[in-house]
């Protein structure tokens, strides 16, 4: 048989790319390697190489900025439906979120104690020590620097499940995840005793992961998310309750 045609072996460097993204090697946003890496990396040629690349832009999955390379596209962009918008615009759904996080969260977590590689676990620690060392000095640090820090961590657990469909729906829910953290960082980060509570729930999901033990970083992952969501849904009582006083106060 002759030499596979130059377009197959394109094809073929757009699918492995496209697989460093699904694995979560590349991510989005990310700057892709120079095209010298990216040939000795593949093994091809640098037309080959920029052949493959112009597929992955025709498909969406890399942007190209003159001067600046090539990044991985932001995917969850392309996909904001209707219904996400109105899910991300009505603060109800919040609690919905909360269920949905719990139900993802507590199986990445049993999946990364039973495959999480040494590289995940380096990396898990490094995002959980990073967010304990923040909580030492909340006040150095914004709000939004706080959740980003939270998210972090449970991301990284989530990328240590190896299951790059569950993975990349949670990547896709982003920004309402980002809500539902900086809920908990604007109304429980700031109250010592809440705060003291949410990181023994780190420690038992970080320590459960780290010991291997599947079982028990499920129960550690649900148990943190739904407390949340007790939690903000007592606050919320609570101010609800604090205006209706109010309001008796003033004569109403």
């Amino acid at each position: 048989m002759g030499q596979p045609l130059p377009q197959h072996i394109a094809d073929k460097v757009a699918e492995q790319i496209e697989q460093l993204i699904v694995d979560s090697v590349l991510k989005p946003g990310q700057l892709l390697p120079s095209e010298r890496n990216l040939c000795d990396r593949l093994q091809v040629s640098r037309s080959v190489l920029r052949e493959g690349l112009r597929i992955l832009r025709g498909r969406g999955i890399i942007d190209t900025h003159q001067g600046k390379g090539s990044y991985v596209a932001d995917l969850t962009q392309h996909n904001q439906t209707p219904l996400m918008h109105l899910f991300s615009a009505q603060p109800r759904t919040l609690y919905d979120l909360l269920e949905v996080r719990a139900l993802l969260e507590g199986e990445s977590a049993r999946l990364a104690a039973v495959r999480g590689t040494q590289a995940d676990l380096v990396l898990i620690t490094r995002r959980y020590e990073e967010m304990l060392k923040a909580h030492a000095a909340p006040e150095g640090l914004s709000s939004q620097e706080h959740a980003r820090l939270d998210h972090s961590f449970h991301l990284a657990i989530c990328e240590a499940s190896h299951n790059p469909v569950l993975v990349h729906t949670l990547r896709s829910l982003t920004d309402l995840m980002l809500s539902s953290v900086f809920a908990a960082v604007n109304n429980l980060y700031h109250r010592p005793e809440q705060l003291h509570v949410l990181d023994k729930h780190h420690s038992k999901l970080y320590r459960a992961i780290l010991q291997r033990q599947p079982q028990a970083a499920e129960k550690a992952a649900r148990t943190h998310i739904l407390d949340i969501s007790e939690r903000l849904k007592e606050l919320e009582n609570e101010e609800q309750r604090l205006v209706r006083a109010t309001l008796r106060l003033e004569g109403w």
